[in-house]
């Protein structure tokens, strides 16, 4: 089923951006709701089991389950499981390049803004894959290295360079960022993540598209060069075999 967005959802979306740093309960409780209706066009929700790797404290949790789903969010890191004081209901620790999940048992393995967090992103694509069902749907947005966001708090300066942007980072506010590059942030592009679905050998690639952009504007993820910018943030939605 082909991707709709509007205009107005991408200025919903983006003025929540804003708020990220500020109110992240609000930027990212609007987040899950709209990734519930996002993924919805792409496979039914109601009744499914789904894994979300890189679920964090729970605001997916609370949207996928409100749509009928069995839900299983797997994070790496304590620190955002209890980001809201407590892990979220049916939480895990666990690494998404070795997700704690018997093979082809999950008809929807979902991961957003995680990739760009992985050191090894192909591996974590080939896990999301193994871990669902045949026929099943795999769907991963993150953000491209390239992309205005790319070095996430330390963009713009990213362009210049991972280490240097966040060397600047340090010295301007006297601590290291959150994402810090090479070790819980990396350079992944959407033309490698793109030549990876395209030989996924366990699924199909079936849709890639900006994922914040109205539908118009989905041509974008198609060209190469442009797509590293100006994507912001890219999806990929798979077909296990």
């Amino acid at each position: 089923m082909p991707h709709r967005a509007t205009l107005r959802r991408s200025v919903t979306l983006f003025r929540a951006f804003l708020t990220e740093q500020t109110d992240p309960d609000g930027f990212y409780s609007v987040l899950a709701e709209d990734s519930v209706r996002q993924l919805a066009q792409h496979t039914p929700l109601n009744g499914r089991t789904i894994v979300d790797v890189g679920g964090g404290p729970g605001y997916f949790s609370d949207a996928f389950r409100a749509a009928g789903a069995t839900y299983l969010g797997i994070d790496p890191d304590v620190g955002e499981l209890t980001a809201r004081g407590e892990a979220g209901e049916n939480m895990v620790r666990g690494s998404g390049t070795k997700l704690p999940v018997r093979t082809a048992s999950v008809d929807v393995c979902y991961s957003s803004n995680v990739l760009e967090h992985v050191s090894e992103p192909e591996v974590m694509l080939a896990e999301m894959c193994r871990v669902t069902k045949p026929g099943g749907t795999v769907f991963a947005s993150f953000t491209p290295w390239y992309s205005p966001w790319g070095g996430h708090e330390t963009a713009p300066w990213h362009f210049l360079g991972g280490h240097y942007a966040r060397r600047r980072y340090t010295e301007k506010n006297g601590k290291e960022p959150k994402n810090k590059f090479g070790e819980s942030l990396f350079a992944f592009s959407a033309g490698a993540a793109i030549r990876w679905g395209k030989a996924a050998p366990l699924a199909d690639l079936q849709e890639v598209y900006p994922r914040y952009h109205p539908s118009w504007a989905q041509w974008i993820a198609h060209v190469p060069g442009v797509r590293e910018i100006a994507s912001w943030n890219l999806v990929m939605v798979l077909r296990k075999r």
